[in-house]
């Protein structure tokens, strides 16, 4: 695969302009107080879908040729992924399959069902999800949409720190949450090109920490799937595609417990009133409580997503 370019984030941009939305920018006097920083949030639980996900599936199935587009997609996700390339599935008049492990929120496999997708299920503990995907691709002749780990994937993601830039041009740092890498990734490159001393900062939960313990070792390091409410940020693995991108562009990773992101989740909500998953508001958590290097004045923050479980809205019992 070839190094992702500036402009293939460029191309993406223009290429998804039909199916992506343009996310707002939201500030908060108090929250600037809390982190000691001017910060504006990009607020992608606004986007399509409730997630940044439609920005790499909508380029995605864009970039696939128009011979094969007809024989429709498919992807494996248990959330947010699954969701949009339903979502661009449809916008583009094609069929999408979605491998879900069987114990998916319900309230997951219904919003993908809702734009036209496919479930097929599979058991967490016994079963490959990427081999059945693979499996029914060559079935029926479907093109495998990746979550992360593709050049189409990643320069759609890179378009939100695009879009960020073009609003507050002169922003010191950003801090992007980490799953598999696309997102951060697909951000650092078009940041760097477009403001070359811009600062990256990453965010994983704590007991999540494959992408901090890959970058103290110098190799992609797998870690046992994660237990945190941050479902989006449990890859287990960075990417092979999106790690040496991070090894080049992210200057630290900062770690969040379970009970800080719901501290974020809490006040973005009460205070701010905007509604942002675990896996969103983790990079909130780490402003709110101080993980950031000291002395960076100006942070544009990406809140990922805002598809939120009901039970991530009530505080867990003892």
């Amino acid at each position: 695969m070839s190094e992702i370019q500036f402009s293939d984030i460029q191309v993406a941009a223009e290429r998804t302009r039909g199916i992506v939305r343009r996310t707002p920018v939201f500030t908060s006097r108090t929250f600037d107080a809390l982190a000691g920083a001017c910060v504006f949030f990009k607020c992608e639980n606004f986007q399509r879908g409730g997630a940044f996900k439609i920005r790499g599936a909508s380029n995605f199935l864009l970039s696939i040729p128009k011979d094969d587009l007809p024989r429709g997609v498919v992807a494996y996700s248990s959330g947010n992924h699954g969701q949009a390339v339903a979502i661009a599935a449809e916008s583009l008049g094609t069929s999408a399959t979605i491998v879900m492990p069987a114990d998916a929120p319900a309230l997951k496999v219904a919003a993908t069902r809702a734009h036209g997708g496919r479930i097929v299920t599979y058991d967490r503990a016994s079963e490959d999800r990427e081999a059945i995907a693979q499996r029914i691709a060559k079935e029926t002749g479907a093109s495998v949409v990746p979550p992360y780990d593709h050049p189409w994937t990643i320069a759609g993601q890179g378009t939100v720190a695009l879009e960020l830039l073009d609003e507050i041009p002169d922003l010191d740092a950003l801090v992007i949450p980490i799953g598999g890498g696309g997102l951060i990734s697909g951000s650092s490159i078009a940041a760097h090109a477009i403001r070359p001393g811009i600062r990256i900062i990453g965010v994983e939960p704590e007991h999540g920490n494959d992408t901090l313990l890959s970058l103290r070792a110098g190799e992609r390091i797998g870690v046992p799937l994660p237990e945190t409410i941050a479902d989006g940020l449990r890859a287990g693995k960075p990417g092979a595609l999106t790690f040496p991108i991070v090894q080049k562009h992210v200057e630290d990773i900062v770690l969040v417990s379970d009970p800080e992101i719901r501290d974020a989740m809490k006040f973005l909500l009460m205070r701010m009133k905007i509604l942002v998953e675990p896996s969103g508001a983790a990079t909130a958590a780490a402003v709110m409580r101080g993980k950031l290097p000291p002395g960076i004045p100006k942070l544009g923050v990406i809140l990922s997503g805002g598809n939120v479980d009901p039970e991530c809205l009530t505080e867990p019992r003892a």
